[in-house]
């Protein structure tokens, strides 16, 4: 179970990247790095997002000393030490524990810089082997069903994901052996 949302995890994310960052200056990175696509992000979601992390301690706020514009007074948020644990935590258990064509693995690679080169490999070969065994799964319901035997609709309803977990394996890897080589290029 993950202790953060989608959305409170992106938000950590964007928070400890740029240290203390506006509501405002959330929004716009949001749209800039095309989240509201694909990971289903409202503006709504973003402010009561931010709420949650400050209630879970996770973040901090202040306010502005002086204001542009007419709308309320500007608040700044950072991120908190308990946060950053947080933050790493998440980033690990997604690298390593979601399903192919999951968001959350998205989210776990845009927080690769919070965790060291050791742990995201760690990760992702954990990522590797729940990929193998759910491929595994799959492929044997797939024989008990008829197999090759069965017609072309439900066939395909085995062999889109098993060709999507095979592909996500072979990405896998080749972020592996890169981040391998940049570990080397660092000795």
């Amino acid at each position: 179970m993950n202790q953060l949302s989608n959305v409170e995890f992106m938000l950590l994310q964007i928070i400890a990247e740029r240290n203390q960052i506006s509501g405002y200056d959330i929004n716009k990175l949001i749209d800039q790095r095309g989240y509201r696509e694909w990971a289903n992000i409202g503006t709504t979601s973003i402010y009561a997002g931010l709420k949650k992390l400050s209630n879970k301690e996770l973040i901090e706020h202040e306010e502005f000393a002086e204001k542009s514009g007419k709308g309320p007074m500007p608040t700044r948020f950072a991120i908190t030490e308990m946060g950053m644990t947080t933050l790493k935590h998440e980033a690990i258990v997604s690298l390593s524990s979601s399903r192919e064509r999951d968001n959350r693995f998205d989210l776990g690679l845009a927080a690769l810089p919070y965790i060291k080169k050791g742990e995201a490999i760690e990760a992702l070969q954990k990522r590797l082997d729940f990929l193998g065994e759910t491929l595994k799964n799959v492929q044997k319901m797939y024989e008990l069903q008829g197999g090759a035997r069965l017609p072309l609709y439900v066939r395909a309803l085995f062999l889109h994901p098993m060709s999507l977990i095979e592909s996500e394996q072979t990405f896998v890897n080749d972020i592996i052996n890169e981040l391998v080589e940049e570990t080397k290029e660092h000795v």
